[in-house]
């Protein structure tokens, strides 16, 4: 299983919301083909299409509220690894 499908299965078993690190959570939206760009501060702003997130760093891991974010924004456009 590649590092990308082991991130996604990651994020969407629900398990490991407070301790899913900023690194993994922006490889994989990268890897789902989405476009990262640094906002103000710790901000990080990832856009593909109409899919929309904000993340922010908060010692090396994603704030727990924003993983599930990203979870609900995969999830309502049916974005998966190939």
């Amino acid at each position: 299983m590649s590092k990308v499908k082991k991130v996604y299965e990651k994020l969407m078993s629900r398990q490991s919301d407070p301790n899913f690190t900023l690194d993994d959570l922006c490889y994989l939206l990268a890897k789902l083909g989405f476009a990262l760009r640094h906002a103000q501060g710790s901000h990080i702003i990832a856009q593909r299409g109409p899919a929309y997130v904000n993340v922010q760093n908060k010692g090396g891991k994603a704030k727990a509220y924003q993983v599930e974010q990203v979870r609900n924004e995969l999830k309502k456009h049916n974005i998966k690894p190939e």
